[in-house]
């Protein structure tokens, strides 16, 4: 595959057409289709379905415009990178951040990167992976730090750092705080965060390795922090992270349950494509967030030994 065919490619999804992406390309309808054809037949299937009003693509060139998206992105950051080394442009470095990062380790970590690399333009999406992974997938997000499940692994690269355990938690006064065992919970309403990838990994890691099962009906998606926090005060059950009981939308307001089964540990890293190499600018981000969770996993504050308690370093 040449670069200038998945040019071509990703110009006719964009402009419905061969007209459109020669418009868009500064080249000759004929120059467009030639290059198209040769892709076709290098790859031996059809990727445009041709018609009198346009063309589109078919499934194989749907499913050839995903790579192709993402290696343009990828050679528009490295040209971005270079030129930026050069200091003719500024880099940019985009990040999802899983919701309870934000209030307890995110502002520090965010400091040390900008005294390290104050040149880099940095935006950050406080992201449920529901959300961070179709923008992994289109190459408008570098990187994501996040929780890594099996499925995960066939699709992306995935990098642990540190593991907490998963809890069952309710708002305050909640009937089923006295519950002492999940099957006691079947019947109650939950919210949880889970990306269609992911919907079964949920499930199994909260009731089916206990040999239990829940209508599908009785969980409920929530694909940001407030959804989640509001939810969970209206009266519903969730399944998270037991450091987001450590943030403001939860602290003082819900509390864990004591079940007698054992939740499984959940592993946090660093999300990206698989064949994504990271450029300077992200590793410098992921090292300053390793920085951050050594000083704070010997740190004597109250905060950081309530933080450090339900953490375990994973590099």
């Amino acid at each position: 595959m040449k670069l200038q065919q998945l040019q071509a490619l990703i110009a006719l999804a964009d402009g419905g057409g061969i007209r459109a992406a020669a418009r868009m390309l500064g080249l000759s309808q004929a120059a467009v289709s030639k290059t198209l054809r040769e892709l076709e037949q290098e790859q031996r299937l059809p990727l445009l379905q041709r018609h009198a009003s346009g063309a589109r693509l078919t499934e194989a060139g749907q499913t050839l415009l995903i790579h192709a998206r993402q290696v343009a992105m990828q050679l528009e950051r490295a040209h971005g990178e270079m030129e930026a080394m050069r200091g003719q442009r500024d880099a940019r470095l985009c990040i999802g951040v899983t919701p309870w990062l934000v209030p307890t380790l995110l502002p520090e970590v965010v400091l040390r990167f900008r005294q390290r690399l104050p040149e880099i333009r940095l935006e950050l999406f406080e992201g449920l992976l529901a959300v961070a992974l179709p923008r992994l997938r289109d190459g408008q997000m570098d990187f994501a730090i996040g929780p890594l499940f099996e499925p995960l692994a066939q699709e992306f690269h995935c990098q642990p750092l540190f593991s907490h355990g998963g809890r069952v938690f309710a708002r305050n006064g909640h009937p089923a705080l006295r519950a002492q065992s999940l099957s006691a919970l079947l019947e109650q309403d939950w919210v949880v965060n889970y990306s269609p990838a992911s919907y079964r990994h949920v499930l199994d890691r909260l009731f089916t390795r206990h040999g239990l099962a829940i209508a599908p009906e009785r969980l409920i998606c929530a694909q940001s922090m407030a959804l989640l926090a509001g939810l969970v005060q209206a009266g519903m059950l969730s399944y998270g992270p037991e450091p987001l009981l450590l943030c403001p939308e939860f602290a003082g307001k819900a509390q864990a349950l004591s079940l007698r089964e054992d939740m499984e540990e959940i592993v946090i890293g660093v999300i990206s494509l698989q064949g994504q190499a990271h450029g300077y600018a992200a590793r410098g981000f992921i090292d300053c967030l390793r920085q951050t969770l050594r000083q704070r996993m010997r740190s004597a504050q109250p905060e950081d030994r309530a933080l450090a308690r339900m953490l375990t370093l994973r590099f």
